[in-house]
């Protein structure tokens, strides 16, 4: 006898998708996760378009994700028009990194999963116990948002990163705010912590699974780094980041518009958890402490581990950015204008760490600096084979036969992933040069 279980939209996730399981008997026959999103056409828009456009109009592919678009696209022209930025603002990108990470954790931890783990349809919904959890996870939104407000000029959007450099520089007094700021969030993060710790097993699936992540240039961090790392039980294999292609080996599949990347013939997992495998030598005392409260083990063989993993890298950017901004202070910044830009025939490719995983932006300009090609590759389209993968397991390593219950099962293992399913969708010209 077929049975079906049909997930026609996915709640608290950005976009439009839904999921189709088959079972003939107790096999499991089809395990299907569908993005209903259209084409966005944004690599399309870019053609044509002047050096100076691009990074404004690749921001919006995402508020939540508007600054690792920004900063990605930057470091891309840049490196096709051999622009090297200061020391000062690679400090500032990865400051404005940090912020974008904390307010995107925030919203996903408390606002989105956390209604999974205590049976609630929505955050305005949860038990009464878990509503100064909800506000502990707006108010650390805010504080990343602030710190995008500081640097970028703007909350979403930021309008002060330009090529090479800044166009405006956060004040002193800012500065001192934003210092504040933090330090309040360090002890709202630790509370965040003791919330985590106290919400109930909701399962997930467990597994084996092949991760990727960009290998930082220093501290663990999101923002430049030459290679990626792809590891699996205990190996790991490395490819330079503009080779990403490699490792975006996009396919089609009938069912879903958005196409599935393998490597080595595996789905594999991008975003907070596989960015905590690949560098987990690189974590800072408290993030180390962070994850050991939270009984999060390295490497993980359960997706739902994500939201852990997302909760010790805001301990860890809140206090990196703690540091930097005292270092800032120390420092003080200096007025340093944006270089000249020489437009120039090339190409150039950046990869960074959006909240959710490996982001790739790739360029190639005429001679007047205009795209003739563009290629953006974002997390949720890497994630979607594995997120597929990780929902058969789920099916096959059913514990009950309560198709309600495995329904909502499904749709906390998606939620998990963090998906931002608008930006899954996109078309990729064989002709790209990297």
């Amino acid at each position: 006898m077929s049975t079906r279980i049909l997930i026609e939209h996915l709640a608290r996730v950005e976009g439009h998708g839904g999921v189709f399981v088959e079972l003939d008997g107790d096999r499991v026959a089809r395990v299907e996760l569908s993005i209903f999103e259209g084409l966005r056409l944004l690599e399309g828009l870019l053609r044509g378009r002047s050096y100076e456009d691009v990074a404004p109009i690749v921001s919006r592919i995402c508020a939540i994700c508007s600054v690792a678009h920004t900063v990605t696209s930057l470091r891309a022209t840049e490196r096709a028009f051999g622009v090297t930025p200061s020391p000062q603002t690679e400090l500032l990108r990865d400051l404005l990194f940090r912020g974008e990470n904390i307010e995107s954790h925030a919203l996903h931890i408390f606002l989105l999963a956390l209604p999974d783990y205590v049976g609630a349809p929505a955050a305005t919904a949860v038990p009464e116990q878990w509503q100064a959890s909800v506000a502990l996870g707006l108010q650390l939104k805010k504080l990343g948002n602030l710190i995008q407000q500081t640097v970028g000029g703007r909350a979403i959007h930021p309008v002060n990163a330009v090529l090479g450099g800044f166009g405006a520089l956060p004040t002193i007094d800012q500065l001192l705010s934003l210092r504040d700021a933090l330090v309040q969030g360090a002890a709202d993060a630790q509370a965040a912590l003791d919330a985590l710790c106290a919400l109930p097993d909701v399962g997930g699936c467990e597994a084996d699974r092949q991760v990727a992540a960009l290998i930082p240039p220093g501290p663990y961090g999101y923002y430049g780094g030459g290679e990626i790392a792809i590891a699996r039980n205990g190996t790991q294999q490395r490819v330079r980041a503009d080779e990403y292609r490699v490792l975006a080996a996009e396919r089609s599949v009938p069912h879903s518009h958005a196409k599935h990347s393998l490597f080595g013939g595996e789905p594999f997992m991008v975003g907070a958890l596989a960015r905590l495998t690949v560098n987990r030598e690189r974590l800072t005392p408290a993030a180390a402490a962070a994850a050991q409260r939270l009984a999060l083990k390295l490497p993980s063989r359960n997706p739902l581990d994500n939201n852990k993993a997302q909760a010790v890298e805001l301990v860890l950017d809140i206090d990196h950015a703690t540091r930097t901004v005292e270092r800032l202070l120390e420092r003080e910044l200096r007025p340093e204008p944006p270089p000249t830009v020489h437009p120039r025939a090339a190409s150039g490719t950046a990869v960074s760490e959006a909240p959710r995983g490996l982001l790739a932006h790739s360029y190639t300009y005429d001679d007047h600096g205009r795209i003739v090609a563009a290629d953006v590759v974002t997390p949720t389209a890497l994630n979607a084979a594995s997120v597929e993968r990780d929902l058969r397991r789920a099916v096959e390593q059913r514990t009950t036969e309560d198709l309600d219950g495995l329904r909502r099962q499904l749709e906390i293992i998606v939620r998990a992933y963090d998906p931002c399913i608008s930006c899954s969708v996109h078309v990729v010209q064989k002709r790209h040069a990297v």
